[in-house]
């Protein structure tokens, strides 16, 4: 963990921002979304998370710009503001709550590794939670070793993972204009009949915004957080916001409610090529997994450094 400060604005805060705000939701339960809420509810929804967003991240800004931040992200930053009894408590949650985080971005690539049946012939394997759990394990222990060997590996990998997302963004796009066949006879701009509270799709959409934690966890491997963290942090939220509406945009002039409601998986319908819609889910879901790894203990390490959790995991390797 102790490693030299090296990483720059794009590489050590804004691509690990992104590539968390650019995840599953997006491609899984964005489309649901606009579905069940309208277009019109759908950019209120987005607007709403994004303020919500905006305003934390100018926070952190304001706290990065104000003191030296150090190893442990925005748990430093809370333990520095608001005192360590209460920055600690926040600190264990946050941990603990990345930890977590970690398991469910893999199943969420087991589930859609598995949904493919060529793959699930080929290995002799089904969508059990058995299978997912060996599938887990086996792609959890590979992104450790990745991210113990170098975290300067896990930026360059996340790198082509950004490229990923990038070109299935591209695929989605295009399908839009070229496959035609699931256009609404009229624009998804209301709920339906029967919708779902707002309440419960705004709870739905909002963990989508927080990706920018991410690159907030990276402050003790940068060369100068106190630039890097406003610029990345508000950069990835802003860039996150556009796609968003785009897709919103689009999603109600160009696919069906149906659709839209009822499978997950549409993208893989309407998208020009699929194949890069497929490895963007997985990276968006592996990249988010890879995150976690390398901010989850950085954060734990920075609480045993001020003795809140036993100190042996204080202690940094490479």
């Amino acid at each position: 963990m102790s490693q030299p400060k090296r990483f720059g604005t794009f590489a050590g805060v804004f691509t690990p921002s992104i590539l968390t705000i650019l995840g599953v939701i997006m491609y899984m339960r964005l489309g649901w979304v606009v579905g069940e809420a309208g277009l019109i509810a759908a950019i209120g929804i987005i607007i709403l998370a994004h303020i919500i967003s905006v305003t934390t991240g100018l926070s952190i800004s304001s706290i990065a710009t104000d003191k030296k931040i150090k190893t442990g992200g925005l748990y430093y930053m809370l333990s520095r503001s608001l005192g360590l009894p209460m920055g600690g408590a926040i600190g264990i949650t946050l941990f603990v709550g990345t930890a977590f985080s970690i398991a469910l971005y893999i199943i969420g690539f087991c589930e859609s590794f598995l949904g493919i049946g060529l793959i699930r012939n080929f290995f002799g394997l089904e969508l059990s939670i058995n299978d997912i759990r060996i599938i887990g394990t086996i792609v959890i222990i590979i992104l450790v070793i990745i991210a113990f060997i170098s975290t300067s590996i896990a930026i360059k990998i996340q790198y082509f993972i950004l490229a990923a997302i990038g070109l299935s963004l591209i695929s989605i796009f295009a399908g839009f204009f070229i496959n035609t066949g699931y256009n609404p006879e009229t624009p998804v701009l209301f709920s339906q009949e029967v919708s779902r509270p707002f309440v419960l799709i705004f709870a739905i959409f909002f963990p989508a915004v927080t990706g920018f934690t991410a690159g907030v966890a990276m402050s003790g491997d940068l060369k100068n957080p106190k630039k890097s963290i406003p610029i990345g942090t508000l950069g990835a939220i802003i860039v996150g916001l556009i796609i968003y509406l785009l897709l919103a945009f689009g999603f109600a002039f160009f696919v069906n409610r149906d659709l839209l409601v009822s499978d997950y998986n549409f993208l893989l319908k309407i998208a020009w090529f699929s194949p890069l819609v497929i490895a963007g889910i997985w990276g968006a879901t592996l990249s988010s997994a890879l995150g976690g790894i390398l901010g989850g203990p950085r954060i734990l390490q920075a609480i045993s450094k001020d003795r809140i959790t036993p100190k042996i995991f204080s202690k940094g390797h490479g």
